[in-house]
C-alpha cells in the first residue's frame, strides 16, 4: 500500500501502541488507533486500558480512538470452538483463536473506514508475529508489520514509562491472567 493510505492500528494496550505509532508516523504514515479487546478478562480491565492508549493518542496528536464495544461473552464463545481452551497452553491454540476474533474485528472497522490495517500485538516479544502475520494476512486489506523489529518493544518500554502508562503483566483473558503472560 502507498505510504499516504490511512492506517487503523489495532492496539491491545497503550503501552504497545507506543512504539507502533511512533514508527507509524516516522513512515509518513496516518494512522486512526483501533481499540477491540473483548477477550479482556473485566470491563474495569478494558476501561483502564482504554484510558491508556486515548493518553497515547493525544501525545502523538491522533483523533479519537475507534472503541469496538467491550462483549466478553462474545469473545468466549469464540474461542470456547477450541477444543480444552480453558487448558491450553499461553501461545497456543486459544490465543490463535483470539488473534483471529481481534484482528477480524479490525479488519471489519478498517473497512468500514475505507483504510488497511495492522495491530500492536506484533511488539511483544510473548506473542508470535509469524502467526499474527498469517492471521492478519486472511484479509486484503492488513498490512504485515512486525512491531518487534527495530527494537520496538524496548522503545515501547521507553515511551511507556515517559508516559507514565498503566503496564499489565497479563495479556488479558482470564486463562492468560493466571499464568502471567504479556
Amino acid at each position: 500500500m502507498p505510504a499516504t493510505q490511512p492506517i487503523l492500528l489495532h492496539c491491545c494496550c497503550g503501552p504497545c501502541a507506543t512504539a507502533c505509532v511512533e514508527r507509524l508516523l516516522a513512515e509518513g504514515r496516518t494512522c486512526r488507533l483501533c481499540f477491540s479487546n473483548s477477550n479482556l478478562d473485566t470491563e474495569a480491565e478494558f476501561n483502564l486500558r482504554l484510558e491508556n492508549l486515548r493518553k497515547v493518542a493525544g501525545h502523538f496528536g491522533l483523533d479519537e480512538v475507534l472503541v469496538d464495544p467491550y462483549n466478553h461473552q462474545a469473545w468466549l464463545k469464540w474461542v470456547a470452538q477450541t477444543p480444552n481452551y480453558e487448558q491450553c497452553s499461553e501461545g497456543g491454540e486459544r490465543c490463535s483463536r483470539c488473534f483471529e476474533w481481534s484482528l477480524g474485528r479490525a479488519a471489519q472497522i478498517a473497512t468500514e473506514h475505507g483504510m488497511t490495517f495492522t495491530t500492536s500485538l506484533s511488539v511483544s516479544p510473548h506473542k508470535n508475529s509469524a502467526k499474527l502475520l498469517e492471521i492478519g494476512g486472511r484479509s486484503p486489506f492488513f498490512e504485515p508489520y512486525n512491531f518487534k523489529k527495530k527494537d520496538g518493544y524496548l522503545r515501547s518500554l521507553q515511551l511507556s514509562r515517559q508516559l507514565g502508562l498503566y503496564r499489565q503483566n497479563y495479556c488479558g483473558c482470564e486463562f492468560s491472567h493466571a499464568t502471567g503472560a504479556e
